[in-house]
């Protein structure tokens, strides 16, 4: 796959993947810290690199982390099988289904929310998807700004 390797979100997701697919095989406390530590630093990474904590890439990796610790508690720990499935897909095909949702969120349309936009965000092949909200994005996959138009996160 021509996208694999090409960002730092990329590596960042990799290891959110291998690290997820320990805890979740091995279930430990300092395993599963660990992918709450990696996530907690992507996104004050991102946070610094676009200099917003509103910023598109932010976001994302803001979500995953309120899903990583709700998947902790016991009722919802089908969150984080969920949770290793999709950063699996992300990683290999570059579709990454929370990005897409993080797309519809009120703060990041400018237009209603409506059939056109829900299939662009969930049916719009990896390559040619690009999100269209209020907030932009530049560079590669998940290396966002609020500065330029790029790709996803």
């Amino acid at each position: 796959m021509k996208h694999w390797g090409r960002s730092v979100a990329w590596w960042y997701w990799l290891a959110t993947v291998a690290l997820l697919g320990a805890a979740l095989s091995l279930p430990s406390a300092p395993a599963m810290a660990l992918v709450v530590a990696l996530t907690a630093f992507q996104a004050t990474h991102f946070r610094i690199r676009t200099g917003d904590w509103r910023a598109f890439p932010v976001q994302v990796r803001a979500a995953f982390l309120v899903l990583l610790l709700a998947g902790l508690w016991p009722p919802l720990g089908f969150v984080n099988w969920l949770q290793l499935a999709g950063t699996a897909v992300r990683v290999v095909f570059d579709y990454c289904a929370l990005a897409r949702t993080m797309s519809l969120m009120p703060w990041n349309r400018s237009a209603p929310l409506g059939l056109a936009a829900l299939r662009h965000a969930y049916l719009m092949p990896p390559s040619q998807w690009r999100f269209a909200g209020s907030v932009r994005r530049s560079g590669d996959a998940g290396e966002i700004s609020s500065q330029t138009p790029g790709r996803g996160a």
